[in-house]
């Protein structure tokens, strides 16, 4: 930047003139200002910006025809002065002998009206020679009679001039950059050597992400100093307003581009401000739930159960709904259990309440409770809600094990958990027939019962299914019983082994929670915002 400044500093007035404004008001304004403005000063007519002017435009393709008129935009004296042609030559002349390029042209005038002849080798010298003509004082029009030779020497060997100059006024500007250049390095040094100070960031302010704005705040504003200062010792302060109005229409364009990138960014700062989770905090965000990793500029990294990380960008965790599990250590399980409808419930809840409240990982305060949430058909549903901490306990073995423990202590007590009961509907002599096989069976005399013998005994074939089906079930009752014995003896067979403690360890996974301390430990990637130190929400 510095360079590049030095160089432009170092171009003379004529070289900047031609390389920005070819044929301007300006460039004329710049030649005049040579040897010729010894002699006498030009004198200026007020010109119309609405006129269309010739020499006002650069880079002109069309060469003027011979005879080409330029009118001026001035009031013509009705009886015009006879001596005003010949001072209006000698002074259009001698401007052009003092102007490389423009000595070959000869200059006529009548009636104010100047006709300009000759050589000129390109065409941005016939406008500046139109130019300065149409500047000085009683010149009514300009006839345009140039001829562009477009000479190859003529018009090589003024570039190579101007560069000859250029390069000899930056050797002579070279001790000055040299200066600039030191004091630039020198500042932004020690902006860079002021940003790195970490412990004194950190006693400014204890929040991780904000000491790095600052510091980073403090390298860009010592990089603005010096490039401030360097440009003010080459003499280029005009850049400085260039620069600046550059850098403003693009961090407009960059903003809307990076839209969502500034939106993340914010977020989190605010985020490392909150402070709204800590490292190994079980949380849910937007229900995503895992453990917290850390907290990056970019994301939030979380270790779900399954063991795999998760990154939530930190512009949804600050918009999300966060379900913080670990800022109470107490946390409530449910589960549900039906019994039997001709069983007390109350003394199933007992039942139930004696058997979780023997679980060591079950809180005493606050304490377990049974509640009754639903009397159905057939069964009589109990909700159990249970309290544990979840600091040392597993919330989901938990459960599993106190489901398991209610379960076994209810069917031990007797209380059965019936399924669904369907009711059948049958024939009236059906019903009649399945009334009277009952009263047989049970040695009732055929006097005592109500219901008319005569179906049963006109239906032999009826009475022997039906004797078949009563014979069936009773028999049945008898596996159920022994396959429920059978079960009870398997199960304390193998819960008497010692390997199955394992299985009904309610403690955290320890190998997820080393999963996680290694990714905390692990500082190869983004530096973490989260500070233990940091007041939180």
């Amino acid at each position: 930047m510095l360079l590049v400044s030095a160089w432009l500093w170092c171009l003379p007035a004529q070289a900047l003139t031609e390389a920005e404004q070819q044929g301007t008001n300006s460039e004329a304004a710049s030649v005049s200002a040579e040897p010729v403005a010894s002699n006498q000063e030009i004198e200026q007519q007020p010109v119309d910006s609405d006129k269309p002017n010739i020499a006002e435009t650069p880079g002109a393709v069309n060469v003027p025809t011979a005879g080409n008129i330029t009118d001026k935009d001035t009031v013509i004296a009705t009886k015009p002065d006879q001596v005003n042609d010949q001072d209006i030559k000698q002074r259009i002349s001698g401007i052009y002998s003092e102007i490389e390029g423009l000595k070959a042209l000869s200059v006529t005038v009548s009636q104010g009206v100047v006709s300009i002849s000759g050589e000129v080798p390109n065409e941005k010298k016939a406008q500046q020679a139109i130019s300065l003509a149409n500047r000085v004082s009683d010149v009514v029009a300009v006839e345009d009679r140039i001829s562009r030779t477009l000479d190859v020497q003529d018009n090589v060997t003024p570039v190579i001039s101007s560069l000859n100059q250029q390069i000899r006024a930056f050797i002579q500007a070279l001790p000055l950059l040299v200066v600039a250049i030191l004091v630039f390095a020198a500042v932004v040094w020690f902006g860079s050597w002021l940003a790195r100070r970490e412990s004194l960031w950190q006693r400014i302010t204890p929040n991780p992400f904000i000491a790095e704005l600052l510091a980073q705040t403090v390298k860009v504003l010592f990089f603005v100093i010096a490039l401030l200062l360097g440009l003010s010792l080459m003499g280029a302060e005009a850049i400085i307003g260039t620069l600046l109005g550059g850098a403003g229409v693009i961090g407009i364009a960059v903003g809307f581009a990076v839209k969502d990138t500034i939106e993340n960014y914010i977020a989190s700062l605010m985020l490392s401000i909150r402070q709204p989770f800590q490292a190994r905090d079980l949380v849910s965000i937007n229900g995503q739930q895992g453990i917290v990793v850390r907290l990056t500029s970019r994301a939030t990294i979380l270790m779900t159960s399954d063991g795999n990380q998760l990154r939530l960008p930190n512009s949804e965790v600050f918009k999300g709904t966060i379900l913080n599990y670990t800022k109470n250590p107490e946390r409530r399980f449910t589960f549900q259990l039906g019994v039997d409808a001709n069983d007390d419930p109350l003394a199933a809840i007992k039942v139930g309440l004696e058997a979780v409240n023997s679980l060591d990982f079950v809180l005493d305060n606050p304490k377990a409770v049974c509640i009754i949430t639903e009397v159905g058909d057939s069964n009589i549903m109990l909700e159990f809600q249970v309290w544990v901490d979840q600091t040392d306990t597993d919330i989901m073995k938990a459960r599993s094990i106190a489901i398991r423990e209610a379960k076994h202590a209810l069917e031990g007590h007797g209380f059965s958990l019936p399924e669904p009961i369907y009711r059948l509907r049958f024939n009236q002599d059906v019903e009649h027939a399945i009334m009277q096989l009952h009263s047989a069976l049970s040695g009732e005399s055929a006097e005592s019962t109500e219901y008319d013998n005569s179906f049963v005994a006109n239906n032999p074939k009826l009475i022997e299914a039906l004797s078949k089906q009563i014979a069936a079930l009773n028999n049945q009752a008898k596996p159920d019983t022994v396959q429920k014995e059978q079960a009870k003896q398997r199960a304390k067979q193998i819960l008497g082994d010692k390997a199955v403690k394992e299985i009904f360890d309610a403690k955290p996974d320890p190998k997820l929670m080393q999963k996680v301390e290694e990714e905390i430990q692990d500082h190869s990637g983004d530096k973490d915002l989260l500070d233990g130190n940091s007041p939180q929400e």
